[in-house]
């Protein structure tokens, strides 16, 4: 049976690259694995779960080394226990000429050996990278933090909703008032969550009695 494991980094970013390349391999939609979470460890859902379903002459298809993880020994790892306690074989499809387990295999206790070394090579290069990107993470806020910037998401507030939200809030704050339609409704028609909804109706409302004090 044929296999896809797909992980990208966080929710936000998008897989579909990923999975067309699998649907192109002809591989079930349903045998296609995602996880959207960064590759510190192996304890991912879909990857558990994939495991699980691996069977004795499967073949398991990862669009790069680092979509597989970027920890050095846990990327040796996991490729033994699925290559040679699994018995299933992997195909990293960026280096397939490369890595591509069922030709190893047919080379015996020499192509153990050229795998343990290529694979080692690649995986270190993978950690190499995480280490790298998360170096310029850390340098990235501390810059950030010493300019003064706020890190994390833009806080929203009166002044930063856009116009329409302006709009919709003043069309519709008397409505609320008066129970015509629910706080849940009004928040549907702002766009907004929870927290950020009651947050802005109280600045309205205080610039609400500071105009009429003024006037």
């Amino acid at each position: 049976m044929q296999m896809g494991y797909i992980r990208v980094s966080s929710k936000d970013q998008n897989e579909e690259r990923q999975v067309r390349k699998m649907l192109d391999l002809g591989i079930e939609e349903r045998m296609i694995f995602i996880d959207k979470q960064s590759s510190k460890d192996f304890d991912r859902p879909s990857y558990q779960t994939m495991k699980r379903f691996i069977r004795e002459g499967d073949l398991i298809y990862i669009d790069a080394l680092d979509r597989l993880g970027r920890d050095y020994d846990g990327i040796i790892r996991e490729w033994k226990e699925i290559t040679r306690e699994l018995n299933a074989d992997i195909i990293v499809l960026e280096n397939r000429a490369l890595f591509d387990s069922r030709k190893f295999k047919s080379m015996g206790d020499m192509g153990k050996l050229m795998e343990d070394q290529f694979l080692s090579l690649l995986s270190f290069v993978a950690e190499q990278e995480r280490k790298k990107i998360r170096q310029r993470q850390a340098e990235g806020k501390a810059v950030a933090k010493a300019n003064g910037k706020r890190l994390g998401r833009p806080q929203l507030n009166l002044n930063t909703i856009s116009e329409q939200q302006k709009k919709v809030l003043q069309d519709n704050y008397k409505r609320w008032k008066t129970q015509e339609i629910t706080g849940v409704q009004f928040m549907k028609l702002l766009n907004l969550k929870k927290n950020t909804f009651y947050k802005i109706l109280k600045e309205f409302e205080n610039t609400q009695s500071t105009t009429v004090e003024a006037s």
